[in-house]
């Protein structure tokens, strides 16, 4: 995959909007943790002002990654490029200006928090999870192997 990774961040190497960049995540080991990256190599978009990363879970060849930055990197409809925007983008884009700053940074804030808080549930319930399934799959080993031994002996019966 770095060969076609090269390859596409020369492609974009003059961009003023998009950068393709990689880091190592065994020298850069804060980074890596602050954007949650766990297994190499991820990918990660950052759009529009977005701090937090976008996982990207598309091909990785060239072609797969070319396309993909053509169609979704690059200047895309905000405050900042509303000739870029439909119709209904920009009604909703001048809804929230209308807001103000910290009414928009609140309601950002409350979305973080709310997917914050799905993560840590769903970490918190895999973990039972994983627990439950450690402990009836040992409880299932030790019926089994209680059994096993009575059924050997039971088998060598033979009636005529």
């Amino acid at each position: 995959m770095k060969p076609d990774w090269d390859k596409l961040s020369a492609d974009f190497a003059d961009s003023a909007s998009v950068l393709i960049a990689d880091v190592d995540c065994t020298v850069e080991k804060g980074l890596c943790s602050k954007y949650g990256i766990k297994g190499f190599p991820t990918i990660k978009v950052f759009k529009d002002g977005d701090t937090e990363g976008e996982a990207y879970e598309g091909g990785r060849s060239y072609a797969d990654l070319k396309t993909y930055a053509d169609e979704n990197l690059g200047p895309s409809c905000n405050s900042e490029n509303k000739d870029l925007c439909s119709e209904e983008q920009l009604k909703e884009i001048e809804e929230f200006e209308a807001l103000g700053k910290e009414e928009v940074e609140k309601r950002v804030a409350a979305h973080q928090d709310a997917i914050k808080e799905a993560e840590t549930t769903f970490e918190k319930d895999l973990k039972e999870l994983q627990e439950t399934y450690e402990r009836i799959s040992k409880e299932k080993d030790e019926a089994i192997a209680a059994n096993k031994g009575p059924l050997s002996k039971l088998k060598k019966v033979k009636f005529a």
